[in-house]
């Protein structure tokens, strides 16, 4: 039996970092480096994006920079489906992760430079290499653990906390340098952090065995071989019209605002979605168990949609928020606004270990996904309700406490560690195998249609008065978070057994 072998045999077994499989230290490193990247970025996007000329900045208004932030965040997501039927049917997970992550570096370093093209150019590489890399590695790890392993809620508990790592320490470097010194010496490091996961994930694949290094096998070598046809014909399609596209609009043969590309974009993403659980729902060939715990990952879907239109707003609203209206001082030290956005890595850090311990302690009394799903959604309506009395300060022009936001972001910790790593475990179980790589992209697809309205919503952020902003986001989060509360038992019942 070859040493490769072995391991895989072992793996149920495996208990080496921290009572989980060695491997997930491996990708536990590689997405706390890529998550250092992306919130780096994100962290100064939206500033970026309106702050004037003269500072550096695109001196785009709000409604402009929240319809480009918003669909910069959503394409994010919305690619990991086209992401997870490459890695699928071509390429495996391991080595769709690895080429994701070199688009990302790639993305980051083209912003690192001082035009319009370059910052563009930048977002769509980023786009494409979170794609292939984010809901392919969260896949690896569930393929760590065998069926029926207790270790896997915990086991992605954990990978949060990797996660976060990476989100806490972005702000800080990332968004020091791109606030205080430079906006493109602040992206670059974004790169460089990309840049040490790609070495990381290289030098540990030896532990991760043989998990994500094959698609799946095709019917035949012809079914192979002409699906790498049809692939490639597309591939060469897709990319002349991209350059076209894009050739035309830097020429000005095509007057289009970067509004109107946003609002397209929404309207691919509301058709992509629609067709996307057509098929899923009457097509396909699922057994009865599969269909009904289809239609679970159909509810877990619209939760999520809904989740992360309010707790993205992180990155645009409360972003502006932070660095308009919160006073950025303590004790006569002032900080750049964008550090705002390591709060919630922080408390993650803090409160993932005792929430792992807590679903782990609980065994047969632990909440369903169901409950847990709607306690997140409660939670993040509660942040947001929250700030409906700061912001009724911050309309005379007072800067208010940071303690505000940061209450905020404490409460949102405490709705995303019951929604999202429970959210990524739930699809690992629910997913037939043969596409579980496909339906890890769902999840993700709920997080672009999430992002894309989120974004949408910072638009309103000089339009609408911000206590009425906050309050409508708190309303719905917690109206829709006990009516899943009051649907679970039915819910759970679909789930065909699993918890």
């Amino acid at each position: 039996m070859s040493t490769a072998s072995m391991r895989e045999v072992e793996s149920p077994t495996d208990r080496a970092f921290f009572g989980h499989p060695r491997g997930l230290s491996t990708l536990f490193f590689t997405e706390m480096w890529e998550r250092f990247s992306y919130y780096g970025m994100r962290a100064l996007l939206i500033l970026f994006m309106t702050a004037a000329p003269a500072a550096g900045g695109l001196g785009f208004d709000t409604a402009v920079a929240g319809a480009v932030y918003g669909l910069y965040t959503s394409m994010v997501y919305m690619v990991t489906l086209p992401g997870g039927w490459i890695a699928d049917r071509l390429i495996g997970q391991r080595r769709a992760v690895l080429y994701g992550a070199i688009s990302i570096a790639s993305g980051h370093f083209s912003m690192a430079f001082p035009s319009l093209t370059t910052f563009y150019l930048g977002l769509v590489l980023i786009v494409i290499g979170t794609g292939l890399l984010k809901g392919n590695i969260s896949v690896l790890v569930g393929q760590l653990y065998a069926p029926g392993d207790n270790r896997r809620d915990a086991g992605f508990s954990i990978y949060y906390m990797g996660i976060n790592t990476g989100a806490f320490l972005a702000p800080l470097i990332c968004g020091f340098l791109g606030q205080r010194i430079n906006w493109h010496l602040g992206f670059a490091a974004a790169g460089v952090g990309m840049v040490f996961g790609i070495i990381q994930y290289v030098l540990g694949a030896r532990h991760l065995g043989n998990i994500g290094l094959q698609p799946a096998r095709a019917s035949s070598p012809a079914a192979a071989e002409a699906l790498w046809q049809r692939t490639i014909l597309w591939g060469v399609v897709s990319l002349v019209a991209c350059v076209a596209f894009g050739v035309a609009l830097y020429a000005g043969v095509l007057p289009i605002t970067p509004t109107q590309i946003a609002d397209a974009a929404g309207y691919l993403l509301l058709i992509t979605t629609i067709v996307f659980f057509a098929w899923l729902f009457f097509g396909g060939e699922w057994t009865p168990v599969e269909r009904k715990r289809l239609y679970v990952i159909g509810v877990f879907f619209l939760a999520a949609a809904l989740f992360w239109s309010e707790f993205e707003q992180a990155g645009s609203t409360l972003n502006l928020f932070a660095d308009r209206s919160t006073r950025t001082s303590i004790l006569g030290w002032n900080f750049p606004s964008s550090w705002f956005q390591s709060f919630n890595a922080l408390f993650i850090i803090m409160f993932a270990p005792v929430f792992a311990w807590l679903w782990v302690r609980l065994r047969d009394r632990e909440p369903s996904s169901p409950i847990k799903f709607g306690m997140g959604l409660i939670g993040v309506g509660v942040g947001f309700a929250l700030l409906v009395p700061a912001a009724r300060a911050a309309e005379s022009g007072a800067l208010v406490s940071p303690l505000w936001l940061t209450a905020t972001y404490l409460v949102h910790t405490f709705a995303e560690l019951c929604l999202s790593p429970v959210g990524l475990s739930s699809m690992t179980k629910l997913a037939p195998a043969r596409v579980a790589g496909l339906m890890m992209g769902v999840w993700f697809l709920g997080a672009s249609v999430g992002n894309f309205i989120g974004g949408r919503l910072a638009s309103f952020y000089e339009a609408w008065p911000l206590p009425n902003l906050f309050g409508v986001v708190a309303a719905f989060g917690i109206v829709f978070g006990i009516l899943l509360l009051a649907l679970s038992r039915p819910i759970k019942a679909w789930m065909g057994g699993v918890k």
